[in-house]
């Protein structure tokens, strides 16, 4: 029978991302394991999902939307029956570091009640594998080398410590009840349809806006780079070939430094540094990120998306898409007024201020 996946949190970036892909790639992840049978995405609709998204795959006949909490067992239970999953990838996060620091309410529900609730539904509807996506930023900052999957974890803010407990949870599935878990730890995404509030559209939009961009400190911060759909591929190779009860970090060495990566996007959008408006630091501001991934590649994968060339694509999308991202903007500004408005996050002020 062909894969049934319950992708969850897949109106966002790189679920949406990871749904066009299975639906549109005759050979899914390069892996030969066929198209799937069914796609059922399975996101609550807050406020950086956005079934825009899928528009232009949501008549797919082997495609269903649900909208629901992760939190609420009952319903994903009931979704995953119904629909007969046997491969789930779970997305659902709150993301953004900054709103975490300013309130972590909501990513422990998020990160941690919704991890259990989807353990519990994929242990009692018998699902063949579940992968829980993570990023890079629960080991702390790496001034040298890299860090393996056996590197300990060190998460230095309320976002990265949510994803880190989240962590824990879903890998002591594995070992308490046997649940075929598997967890990826990725670098920054990059590509289309993110978010504006992210680093990279919020510099493109802000840019051809005319506006200035925000830079945190002295933007010497090194970040590592990869193309969502190099990021969807390697999910799959991990779901599909992976080990269960192990960890696979997620990295395409584009290792590049804040401040390189505005004067990038200057030049590719026709700016100059008088379009930057430099920020006090973050709290905890993590200084470096870095994964070796030979782990993953062992199973097969490799990037196919290469940089700079990939961030110039990506740049014109953003550019040929503004009917995509304007209305995205204006909500943004209001969901920004909202958190922002009372709450003083050295450097955030500018954020919010040139959203």
């Amino acid at each position: 029978m062909s894969a049934r996946y319950l992708i969850v949190g897949g109106a966002g970036f790189i679920g949406s991302n990871m749904i066009r892909h299975l639906l549109t790639d005759a050979n899914p992840g390069g892996l030969g394991v066929g198209a799937p049978e069914r796609v059922v995405n399975f996101d609550k609709l807050t406020y950086a999902g956005n079934l825009e998204n899928l528009r232009d795959i949501d008549q797919d006949a082997r495609y269903k939307f649900v909208l629901g909490d992760v939190a609420d067992r009952a319903l994903v239970e009931e979704v995953m029956r119904a629909e007969r999953i046997t491969h789930v990838i779970n997305f659902a996060a709150e993301t953004h570091v900054d709103r975490a620091i300013l309130g972590a309410e909501h990513f422990l529900q998020t990160e941690i009640m919704g991890a259990h609730a989807l353990c519990e539904a994929a242990r009692a509807a018998g699902a063949e594998r579940m992968l829980q996506v993570s990023t890079d930023e629960v080991y702390g900052e790496i001034l040298e080398g890299s860090w393996t999957e056996d590197s300990p974890v060190n998460p230095r803010n309320p976002y990265s410590a949510a994803k880190a407990g989240q962590e824990m949870l879903v890998r002591s599935y594995f070992t308490t009840y046997g649940l075929p878990t598997l967890l990826t730890r990725a670098c920054n995404n990059f590509g289309p349809f993110q978010y504006p509030e992210k680093i990279i559209p919020l510099f493109v939009t802000n840019l051809l806006d005319d506006k200035q961009i925000p830079l945190y400190g002295d933007g010497l911060h090194v970040r590592d780079w990869i193309h969502v759909l190099d990021h969807c591929t390697a999910l799959l190779t991990v779901l599909h070939r992976g080990t269960p009860g192990q960890i696979y970090n997620v990295a395409a060495k584009n290792e590049v430094t804040n401040k390189e990566l505005t004067e990038r996007m200057l030049a590719l959008l026709g700016k100059d540094e008088s379009s930057i408006e430099r920020g006090h630091d973050r709290p905890g501001h993590d200084r470096r990120y870095s994964m070796d991934s030979s782990k993953l590649h062992a199973l097969g994968w490799k990037t196919q998306y290469r940089w700079p060339q990939a961030l110039e694509e990506t740049v014109e999308w953003y550019r040929a898409n503004e009917a995509w991202w304007r209305p995205l903007k204006r909500k943004m500004q209001s969901f920004y007024d909202e958190w922002y408005g009372q709450k003083k996050l050295p450097g955030t002020e500018k954020a919010a201020a040139n959203a």
